[in-house]
């Protein structure tokens, strides 16, 4: 009975610290083509005559009632960027990245660009 508690015991502080070493800053990652019938509060840019809705670090285009998932427009600032974003360096420059879209800093906000 005593060596039963005692394993009880130590699965239980083996899995509090394999909890503990989970990765909890993960960011969503939405892939393209899902569609979603209401957005949060989003900003709409207008780039090359398209129109589309940006929440949260998400873009959209509409089809009818409904959001679709696109891929951002390379060349739209945006003027700031969603927490969880994250830093890199290619080739020297600094990016950041927010669910697989790229942004460089101006002087007006960050900038789309394609890796």
């Amino acid at each position: 009975m005593k060596s039963l508690k005692s394993l009880l015991i130590i699965t239980a502080l083996m899995g509090g610290f394999a909890i503990g070493q989970a990765n909890t800053n993960l960011t969503p990652q939405i892939k393209i083509g899902v569609v979603v019938t209401t957005v949060h509060n989003p900003k709409v840019y207008v780039h090359k005559g398209v129109r589309f809705h940006y929440s949260k670090g998400i873009w959209y285009r509409t089809s009818g009632r409904r959001y679709v998932v696109a891929a951002a427009p390379a060349g739209v600032v945006v003027r700031t960027l969603p927490r969880g974003r994250k830093v890199v360096r290619i080739k020297g420059r600094k990016y950041y990245r927010y669910n697989g879209v790229y942004y460089q800093k101006r002087s007006r906000g960050y900038i789309v660009v394609r890796i």
